[in-house]
């Protein structure tokens, strides 16, 4: 592993679960970090471990609502005023809903919050990801996103709302954003990858089956593979793959449809506003 001291990591989804696993494991390699995540008390833990253990970079919690666009849109404005460079941005937070919700910007919650504030804050923050010597951008997707098709739309209504498919679409949303990323950026130092960090021992397992949760993995295992994307050389410009177990391999099909993630691309501009913005 390459040393993370004079690095800064953004983490999103950082006080619990993998979130919180990798910012424990990059802050003790000496990363600066920048905690995202709405629970101030798991926050002000987080920072306050950082400075029990001595750990050598600064950590700061900023506490936010991804599902909140104009949230999202002052995160990144500190972030910015804060920081000249990004060297990682880890897009990591995810949530399931048992009904329908709607944000308050009227968009289904699971599609707001899993992927369209990684949208919003990635594209915010690519300035100063362009910054670092080698920007990477590391987008946490789920083996479940296989179980979703472009063909049915990324828009759910309430009367067909399904939690399962809802969650799945969102990481299918979260592997074609990585992917169409990486495209956009080819000619810069930036790289965007996705990974699947396997089923974790989280909140969100509590609904999975018997078999489901013997696969079960701690936390602290299942952030590996996003620690040796945000820190490993061995993935030095590599950009637009999906790992697992830190190994490529291969994503659903609907996964690797580039048609399908340039359409998202557009949607996702025009949901959050960036279009009226680039024009």
């Amino acid at each position: 592993m390459a040393s993370m001291e004079t690095r800064t990591c953004v983490i999103t989804g950082a006080t619990s679960g993998i979130g919180r696993a990798a910012a424990r494991a990059l802050g003790s390699m000496g990363a600066n970090l920048v905690l995202i995540g709405r629970n101030e008390r798991a926050g002000a833990a987080l920072v306050d471990l950082a400075r029990r253990r001595s750990w050598a970079g600064r950590v700061e919690f900023i506490r936010t609502d991804l599902s909140v666009q104009n949230e999202v849109r002052a995160l990144a404005q500190t972030i910015i005023a804060r920081h000249e460079c990004i060297d990682i941005l880890i897009n990591n937070a995810g949530a399931r809903f048992d009904r329908y919700e709607e944000s308050v910007d009227g968009i289904e919650m699971t599609f707001a919050t899993n992927h369209l504030s990684h949208f919003l804050l990635t594209c915010l923050l690519l300035d100063r990801l362009a910054r670092a010597p080698e920007g990477r951008v590391i987008t946490v997707g789920s083996r479940s996103h296989a179980a979703a098709s472009v063909d049915s739309g990324w828009r759910m209504e309430p009367g067909s709302y399904d939690r399962r498919l809802a969650y799945a679409r969102s990481k299918l949303a979260n592997i074609l954003f990585a992917c169409e990323l990486a495209d956009r950026l080819g000619q810069t130092k930036v790289t965007s990858n996705a990974v699947d960090p396997g089923m974790v021992a989280t909140r969100f397992a509590k609904n999975n089956g018997r078999l489901s949760r013997l696969e079960l993995v701690l936390p602290r295992k299942g952030a590996e593979t996003i620690v040796h994307l945000a820190a490993s050389e061995e993935v030095k410009g590599i950009s637009g793959k999906y790992f697992y177990r830190k190994t490529i391999i291969d994503s659903s099909a609907a996964s690797r449809d580039r048609e399908a993630a340039r359409r998202l691309w557009s949607l996702s501009e025009e949901m959050t506003g960036l279009v009226s913005e680039n024009d």
